[in-house]
């Protein structure tokens, strides 16, 4: 298969890249921007650039024109739709720009897929559409009509209009919900890594509230894995599904701190700041649904994955 794999230079896009390329040929887009230094996402697929199944091309999926001559030019079988603005907290300084990207970017790729007779659709989703979810865990059949950030809004409606091109193109749509994705080449702006940048550089760490918010960490090798299945589920059947992929354990901020703590072997220095408009008290995947449909089954436990995540960040200060 030719599969377009969006925001391919990302954390997550580039583990997806390298894990695919091979058995399948791969268009990996990225506008590079720079949300976070826009090196660090040219390292990311260094090791991609020279492989002859993977072709890198620097364009950004608001720009019609150029996503045009991208389908014209390529016999896609599938697109992989990581790309987007990020985060929780920089949405509510920005929500147009989030709009823009997340929801306008969206629909110029699935007009085009529409246009092009591309029948299969992964769309990267989130975790953050469910709010304040009272009901714990979370499961894919939980009204998800409350979101509390712009990013989280941007989410919900990216699934909604994947579900409108499934009716009206009969494309297959495969929205997955991403939990806390942490690992090697981990967003920098993201608690682990900047927690653990902090910890070493003697710094405070921001800890909004009381610490006693909590998050379903996924590691990103567990997450490549559920991506993998999605898409062999998505090219064998005619669907639109949702799926959650999380670990399914919850991990408190504190926790994760003291984790950090152990594996950097340094104590770190924190400052208590009021909570976060925005922010999530508590996020939990219920898996029934992935483990029955794709048979994900996450096999990274939370210490084992900060424990790979030290290695990598020690070896690439």
């Amino acid at each position: 298969m030719k599969i377009l794999v969006t925001g391919a230079a990302g954390f997550i896009g580039s583990h997806l890249c390298a894990a695919m390329v091979g058995n399948h040929q791969i268009i990996g887009l990225d506008n590079l921007c720079d949300f976070y230094d826009p090196e660090i996402k040219k390292e990311n697929i260094l090791n991609l650039v020279n492989n002859q199944y993977f072709r890198f091309i620097k364009a950004d999926i608001r720009d019609q024109e150029t996503l045009q001559r991208i389908f014209s030019e390529n016999k896609i079988d599938m697109v992989i739709h990581l790309a987007a603005m990020a985060g929780v907290r920089p949405s509510l300084e920005n929500p147009y720009l989030y709009e823009e990207v997340n929801i306008r970017g969206t629909i110029n790729l699935l007009e085009l897929c529409a246009e092009y007779k591309i029948k299969k659709f992964i769309f990267a989703s989130s975790s953050s559409v469910y709010g304040n979810n009272r009901k714990i865990p979370f499961s894919e059949d939980d009204e998800v009509n409350l979101p509390i950030s712009p990013y989280a809004y941007t989410k919900k409606a990216g699934e909604l209009i994947c579900h409108t091109y499934n009716y009206l193109y009969d494309i297959s749509m495969v929205c997955l919900r991403f939990f806390t994705v942490y690992g090697p080449r981990q967003r920098p702006d993201l608690a682990i890594h900047k927690f653990a940048k902090l910890i070493l550089s003697g710094q405070k760490l921001p800890v909004y509230g009381d610490g006693s918010s909590e998050r379903d960490y996924t590691y990103i090798d567990d997450i490549i894995n559920g991506v993998s299945l999605a898409v062999d589920f998505c090219k064998q059947n005619k669907c639109y599904e949702i799926f959650n992929l999380g670990e399914s354990k919850t991990i408190s901020l504190n926790k994760m701190i003291a984790t950090l703590e152990e594996y950097l072997a340094i104590k770190a220095k924190r400052e208590y700041l009021p909570l976060q408009p925005g922010d999530m008290f508590k996020t939990s995947a219920d898996l029934s649904k992935s483990q029955k449909i794709l048979k994900y089954n996450p096999q990274t436990g939370f210490n084992e994955g900060i424990i790979k995540f030290v290695k990598w960040l020690k070896s690439n200060k």
